[in-house]
């Protein structure tokens, strides 16, 4: 049973930074690509960072370059997301999830594993 849990989350003011934790137990295939996602009320869910297998590539949404860095830890079998500079047009859930395949970014649909959600609020 694949599980993903987010932590990390909370409020800070604009300016500031979090790093959010996503550890991911029960995933058995060789490679995968990890993305963090958010969604802010009455938005659609936008993907913001994303990165493959052994870290090799990593991809980031506009809105985010620059601020946010994602990396993992194999070992620890982590994924992290480190935002800095945050802006209040960040505040949203943020979700962990997990894709398998060759591709990453990898399509919306392809991401069968998804963590519970951790809030990030971010005030002016």
């Amino acid at each position: 049973q694949v599980q993903l849990v987010e932590s990390g989350g909370g409020s800070v003011q604009a300016g500031g930074s979090l790093r959010l934790s996503c550890l991911v137990s029960g995933y058995t295939y060789s490679r995968k690509c990890m993305a963090w996602f958010r969604q802010a009320p009455g938005k659609e869910r936008e993907g913001v960072a994303y990165i493959s297998t052994g870290g090799t590539r990593t991809y980031y949404a506009d809105s985010v370059k620059g601020r946010f860095t994602i990396s993992q830890d194999e070992a620890k079998n982590t994924v992290y997301l480190q935002m800095n500079s945050l802006k209040p047009e960040d505040t949203a859930m943020y979700y962990c999830a997990a894709a398998g395949g060759v591709f990453c970014p990898a399509p919306l649909n392809d991401y069968r594993y998804w963590g519970q959600g951790t809030q990030v609020t971010v005030s002016s």
